[in-house]
């Protein structure tokens, strides 16, 4: 489609051309996945020759438009407003087209990089123009941890906030980093394409892996060949951040060593050595040798945690809730008997703690 066509498009539409549009033949969405190109800005589908096709741009847009969104379809000179939902693809022929609308403002990657950006600039805000790597260290922890938070809930109303926060984190830094000439959020994105490709052979290439394990297997062998190119001293462990939780660095030490064959051949090895794990704690002599063996132990009970395929920080957080949300029953219970929680016996605590229990069931 040329200007001229463009032009007449829009003199369809009886609309002006927008000072921005994206315009696209529509077969660029026959095997996409999700749109190809910033949703605030909009988007003209040419040459739209079957029923086939125009289904296929409407399933690739609803991964990202609500099904409400207005769009124009134009076939012969002639205009058709209705839902994305209700596009059904009978009205479309040889040099059809749609017209998308932009969605609202900050609905795309790059207005959230610009808006960002905004805020280091010369007139931005005074707190985040002085935010550096290590002082942003902190907040990015936390904003990691009220992520899973929000994962556990269930509350996918927290989850989609909580993850605009995590995802500020990530662009801020790289912004800064941008400004001190180290690298930009575009050299990031690039970073992480390349590897997801490169170590998805069996998705991008023709490499043949079966089911979940050979997948892990072979990602392992993916990491040491380029451990191996970069000549890097870095053993297999050693890319495990040391910040993680005590749990989850233990299960990712024991899933990296397995996908090498370090692993019990069944599951029986495993509850062994929790038994002899948990004699060692019974015989230990000092304090100093306690805390080694229930060390020891636990490493133990993650092992069995994987070979469940249960993560086992995951559940340990689960648990803790759990006593949570029991302990403060009896608190409660306390309270209306008038008594201080202190007062209560053991066996009136207990009885509280079990009424907790049958409530969840």
């Amino acid at each position: 489609m040329d200007f001229t066509q463009v032009a007449q498009t829009f003199e369809a539409l009886r609309i002006p051309p927008p000072p921005k549009l994206i315009l696209l033949e529509a077969l660029t969405l026959a095997s996409a996945h999700v749109p190809p190109y910033p949703p605030d800005v909009p988007v003209l589908f040419t040459n739209i020759d079957s029923r086939e096709l125009a289904l296929q741009v409407k399933n690739v847009l609803l991964t990202t438009y609500p099904k409400e969104h207005t769009v124009f379809a134009v076939n012969g000179g002639k205009k058709t407003e209705e839902r994305l939902s209700d596009v059904d693809g009978d009205d479309f022929s040889k040099d059809s087209s749609l017209y998308v609308p932009a969605l609202g403002e900050g609905n795309s990657f790059e207005a959230f990089a610009e808006i960002v950006a905004h805020l280091r600039a010369p007139n931005g805000c005074p707190w985040d123009r002085e935010q550096t790597h290590e002082s942003l260290r902190k907040h990015l922890l936390e904003e990691s941890y009220e992520a899973i938070s929000a994962i556990d809930s269930g509350d996918f109303v927290d989850m989609r906030e909580e993850f605009g926060d995590l995802l500020l984190q990530i662009v801020l830094q790289s912004q800064i980093a941008n400004e001190e000439g180290k690298f930009n959020i575009n050299q990031v994105i690039q970073g992480i394409h390349s590897k997801i490709v490169r170590r998805h052979p069996h998705v991008f290439g023709d490499t043949e892996v079966e089911g979940v394990d050979g997948v892990l297997s072979n990602w392992e062998k993916l990491k040491e060949k380029e451990r191996s190119e970069k000549k890097e001293e870095k053993g297999l462990l050693d890319g495990v951040p040391l910040a993680l939780p005590a749990l989850s660095q233990a299960q990712e030490y024991q899933d990296r060593a397995a996908r090498v064959g370090f692993d019990w051949p069944e599951i029986e090895g495993v509850l062994d050595k929790i038994a002899e794990e948990i004699d060692e704690v019974k015989r230990v002599a000092n304090e100093k040798e306690l805390a080694a063996e229930i060390g020891d132990l636990l490493f133990a009970l993650v092992n069995l945690a994987r070979w469940k395929k249960v993560d086992a920080e995951s559940a340990l957080r689960g648990t803790n809730m759990k006593f949570k949300k029991r302990f403060k029953y009896v608190e409660q219970g306390a309270k209306k008997q008038e008594q201080n929680l202190s007062e209560l016996s053991l066996e009136e605590m207990d009885a509280l703690w079990n009424e907790a229990k049958k409530q969840e069931m």
